[in-house]
C-alpha cells in the first residue's frame, strides 16, 4: 500500500486552484457584467416592421451616402459631436452610463438617437443641443406598445429587439431625460425600466399619457443596415447605428484600439465612428459604444479622445454582426441625405495622435 508524501495533496490542490484561475483569466475576455445583456431577437417581428417602410433598407434610403464615400472615404468620429452637444447642454463631458437590467436595446437606441441628433445640432438643423433620451421609455415602449400589447402585457423577463425599438421611436417617438408629466426622468432608474418593461411607456396607470408626449418627438427615419459599407456610409453622413447581434468581444483592446471577437453576447450596442485601412488603420473598422459604463474594457485607445467604454471592430466582424438584420441607422429630420462633414472637427487627424 503506497502513501502520498506529506504535502502532496496540498500541492495538487494548489495546482488545481491555479489552473482554475488560469481558465478564469482566459475566459474573462468574453464574460460581461452579470445581467447586462437583453437582446431577444424576433426575426418575424422585425420583418413585419420592415414591410411597413417605404424604404426599409439603407442601401436604398441612403444610396446617396453610399455613392459619396465610394471614391474617397475618410475617417469620421461622430462621438465628438455628441461630446460637444453634452458640454453645451450639461456643462460636462459625455461619459457613457451603465445599464442596470437586460435593457441594452434601449441604451443602444438612446445612444444612436443622441449621437444623430447631436450631429443635427452641430449642422444647424436643431436649434438647441439635444437632451439625452430616456432609456426606460424606449424599453417599455418597445416591449408593450410597439408590439400591440396592453398595459401589463410586457412580462417581467428582460429583453427587446431592434425592430421593436425602431417601431417605437418611429411610430411614437422619444422621451428625454427631464421631468415629463408625472415622471422625473432626469436620471436612469433600473427599477423603473423593469416596471415599464411590463406595463409599457409611462408605467402602470399612465393610460397613454406619456405615449402622447412621445409623439411630439418622433424619430421618423430609420433604415436597416446589412453590411460594413452601408454602416460606414451612414456614419460618414452623421447617422449612428444601434447594432443588435449575438457577437461577444474581449474586454481588452489591442494596441490599435480593436477588441477581438470572443464568445457570444445577446446584446445591443451602438456604432459611432469609422476608420479606414487606407488611412493607416490595421483594418477597416467601426467604433462600438457599449452600455456597461466606462471601465468594463481596458487597453490602448485610438484616437486618444475615443470614449471610455468603447472599442473598434474590424470589417469582417461587423459584417457578421449585421447579417443578423436587426440593426438600424437613425436618420435626421429629413431622412438620409448625404451630408458633407469635412468642414467639421470629426475627421482625422485626431487630437493627440
Amino acid at each position: 500500500m503506497s502513501h502520498d508524501k506529506p504535502g502532496t495533496a496540498a500541492k495538487v490542490f494548489a495546482c488545481v486552484a491555479l489552473l482554475a484561475i488560469g481558465v478564469a483569466i482566459a475566459t474573462q475576455t468574453s464574460r460581461p457584467p452579470s445581467g447586462d445583456f437583453g437582446y431577444t431577437p424576433d426575426p418575424d417581428g422585425t420583418a413585419r416592421f420592415l414591410a411597413e417602410l417605404s424604404q426599409p433598407f439603407f442601401a436604398e434610403a441612403g444610396a446617396e451616402c453610399l455613392d459619396a464615400i465610394a471614391s474617397d472615404p475618410e475617417d469620421v468620429f461622430l462621438y465628438r459631436a455628441a461630446n460637444a452637444a453634452h458640454l453645451a447642454r450639461y456643462g460636462e463631458p459625455w461619459v457613457v452610463g451603465r445599464q442596470g437590467i437586460g435593457d441594452c436595446t434601449s441604451w443602444g437606441w438612446a445612444h444612436g438617437i443622441y449621437v444623430s441628433q447631436a450631429v443635427d445640432w452641430e449642422l444647424g438643423r436643431l436649434p438647441e443641443p439635444p437632451l439625452m433620451p430616456a432609456t426606460e421609455s424606449i424599453y417599455g415602449g418597445s416591449r408593450v406598445e410597439a408590439r400591440g400589447r396592453k398595459e401589463g402585457g410586457g412580462g417581467w423577463s428582460d429583453g427587446s429587439y431592434g425592430g421593436a425599438c425602431a417601431r417605437w421611436v418611429r411610430d411614437w417617438g422619444v422621451i428625454y431625460r427631464e421631468p415629463t408629466g408625472e415622471h422625473d426622468l432626469t436620471e436612469y432608474d433600473s427599477r423603473r425600466a423593469k416596471s415599464w418593461g411590463n406595463y409599457g411607456n409611462g408605467g402602470q396607470g399612465d393610460s397613454g399619457r406619456l405615449d402622447q408626449a412621445a409623439k411630439a418627438h418622433p424619430a421618423r427615419h430609420v433604415a436597416l443596415v446589412t453590411n460594413f459599407d452601408e454602416a460606414a456610409a451612414a456614419i460618414s453622413s452623421g447617422y449612428a447605428i444601434p447594432v443588435c447581434s449575438m457577437q461577444g468581444f474581449s474586454s481588452r483592446r489591442d494596441e490599435h484600439g480593436f477588441a477581438a471577437a470572443s464568445g457570444s453576447w445577446a446584446h445591443c450596442m451602438c456604432l459611432i465612428a469609422v476608420r479606414w485601412q487606407k488611412n493607416g488603420s490595421p483594418s477597416d473598422g467601426l467604433l462600438c459604444l457599449n452600455s456597461w459604463g466606462p471601465n468594463w474594457i481596458s487597453g490602448p485607445k485610438w484616437p486618444a479622445d475615443m470614449p471610455e467604454g468603447s472599442f473598434w471592430i474590424s470589417r469582417p466582424v461587423v459584417d457578421r454582426m449585421l447579417r443578423g438584420e436587426d440593426s438600424f441607422a437613425v436618420g435626421s429630420v429629413d431622412g438620409f441625405p448625404f451630408r458633407d462633414l469635412n468642414h467639421r472637427d470629426w475627421l482625422s487627424p485626431a487630437p493627440g495622435n
